[in-house]
């Protein structure tokens, strides 16, 4: 089953660049920059990743992101984490980044966006189209958000969407509406996590007020008939991710999660890896362990992986070629 699900042509829509950094490189950059860590051996760092939920996860998520400190540190990143999407048969990745985790602490903007997008240009060579999604943090204020959107606006090449991430608890969609009508204004993408932790409320929240194109997560929608169906019949993508869920329980198993029950409802839901470095698994290994606790069959997961290319941002003619080549790998 792995060697097809590598076979087969997809797009990566929920992928936080700084949770792809791994235990090794954290160590080696950790040393470059003479960051002091906790952790000696990537063993220890292994022993750390024992998080119970959203907030234990960013507590140590955070703390391993300050070893980034210059632009070849995130050029670094951004590399290893393309490198291993091309073995796993990604052919677009959009790729989150959270700016604020790194201006919060002294790291200049354009020293991020910087070294991620010079890696996202050579992806190319690896066979990948990749663009980057500035992400804001919802735990820190709107006002903030919007400093952060500016800042981003300044590279408006480089970006092609706009993201709300972190932890959800009394965080709305609502109170960034502001921030991102200014991100529509400036014709960027719009997501939104939503419906992880929060309730379904926020997916609506998400949806109507800041005209998110695809909902990150949504596991929650189920619990809504009427949004549910909503969601169904305007075809709003679902970029679900299952060993996340899993490691934050918000599914005890996998055999738990609704991602099957929704595909057979009709939803878009796409498969992806989250921070994968944290949760066990990138984009391949999510597709094995969701079809083997869910039994998807060969012709599920290649409609999931044709679901991931038609809702990226990409070109038409990209698209186009990609689900040609789907068609091609499940003959």
């Amino acid at each position: 089953m792995r060697a097809y699900v590598r076979s087969l042509p997809k797009a990566e829509l929920h992928i936080h660049i700084e949770g792809s950094l791994e235990p090794d490189l954290m160590l080696v950059l950790a040393r470059r920059n003479d960051v002091a860590l906790r952790f000696g051996t990537v063993e220890e760092i292994r022993a750390a990743y024992g998080f119970t939920d959203l907030q234990s996860f960013l507590d140590i998520y955070y703390e391993g992101a300050a070893v980034l400190r210059t632009e070849q540190d995130f050029y670094d990143l951004a590399w290893a984490y393309l490198t291993r999407a091309a073995a796993d048969g990604v052919r677009r990745a959009e790729i989150f980044f959270d700016p604020q985790t790194h201006t919060e602490r002294g790291v200049p903007f354009d020293t991020v966006i910087s070294g991620l997008h010079r890696a996202a240009s050579d992806a190319g060579d690896l066979g990948v189209s990749a663009e980057l999604i500035l992400s804001v943090l919802r735990h820190l204020s709107p006002e903030a958000a919007m400093r952060t959107l500016e800042e981003g606006l300044r590279h408006r090449d480089k970006i092609i969407g706009v993201g709300l991430d972190s932890s959800e608890i009394g965080r709305p969609p609502s109170l960034f509406e502001a921030v991102f009508a200014r991100a529509r204004g400036e014709g960027l993408h719009v997501v939104a996590h939503a419906g992880e932790e929060g309730p379904p409320e926020y997916i609506r929240e998400a949806l109507d007020l800041l005209r998110a194109e695809r909902i990150d997560h949504g596991v929650r929608v189920e619990e809504d008939p009427a949004l549910l169906e909503r969601v169904i019949s305007e075809r709003i993508p679902l970029t679900m991710c299952p060993l996340s869920n899993l490691k934050l329980r918000v599914v005890e198993q996998l055999g738990d999660h609704n991602l099957k029950r929704l595909l057979d409802a009709g939803a878009v839901v796409t498969i992806n890896s989250d921070d994968p470095a944290y949760f066990g698994g990138y984009i391949v290994d999510n597709y094995v362990a969701a079809a083997e606790a869910l039994e998807l069959s060969d012709a599920d997961l290649a409609h999931i992986a044709r679901s991931s290319i038609e809702a990226s941002f990409a070109t038409s003619q990209q698209k186009a070629a990609w689900i040609d080549e789907v068609a091609q790998a499940t003959r």
